[in-house]
């Protein structure tokens, strides 16, 4: 079990991630987000983080341009292409930067499950977000706490490996883990004492959660 602490922002919650288990570290590049980090504060963040997790930068809708800067800043090992980059795009990316991807998909009806073949075709790791309620306010295409119906990605046969994220927490997690059976889970919002302001102990408890709960499978 895989598990990916996204949006991390200072030396101590990296820390702790690693220390926890932590397989993945994630940044975000998204300035409407409170998790977001400059390109220079990332590369600050990075250096303990290399050759203990992977390190993956969450960009959204982001040109060459943008993506390139943060190549140059922190290197990562892994895409986040958290926006609505379409399967062109996505293969374009993974080929000009010659590193994985990883697409985070938005669910919220089965409807939202029809792009998966043309995602899966070009992508390395599917990422399943909760989409927003129709009635709720977002700039935000994730980190915003709530989840999805776990139940619509219950039995999909997939061909690439498949992360679950939204509204994950250290109460649900084992739930969601037991019922989806993903290759692992990524947390952002759950484990915060407010927006953008990561909790150790939270941490600590989610990949401890996550880690037992993959174990008792």
């Amino acid at each position: 079990m895989y598990v990916k602490i996204c949006g991390l922002s200072t030396p101590e919650t990296i820390t702790t991630g690693l220390a926890s288990g932590a397989n993945w570290i994630g940044f975000v590049f998204f300035p409407k987000s409170p998790r977001h980090v400059s390109y220079g504060k990332a590369q600050e963040l990075v250096g303990p983080v290399r050759g203990k997790a992977s390190i993956v930068a969450l960009t959204v809708n982001a040109t060459d341009e943008e993506l390139k800067a943060i190549d140059e800043a922190i290197n990562p090992d892994i895409w986040q292409l958290h926006g609505s980059e379409s399967p062109d795009r996505v293969a374009q990316i993974r080929q000009k930067f010659a590193r994985p991807v990883m697409k985070a998909l938005a669910i919220r009806d089965k409807e939202d499950l029809d792009p998966i073949p043309a995602y899966e075709a070009v992508c390395d790791i599917l990422l399943f977000d909760a989409k927003p309620p129709r009635d709720m306010k977002t700039e935000l295409p994730g980190g915003n706490g709530i989840s999805f119906d776990w139940t619509l990605i219950k039995n999909l046969k997939l061909k690439k490996p498949f992360i679950l994220s939204g509204g994950l927490t250290p109460d649900n997690v084992a739930e969601a883990i037991k019922l989806t059976r993903p290759q692992g889970v990524d947390v952002s919002s759950g484990i915060e004492s407010e927006p953008g302001v990561k909790d150790p102990k939270k941490i600590t408890d989610f990949i401890s959660a996550a880690k037992q709960a993959a174990a008792d499978l």
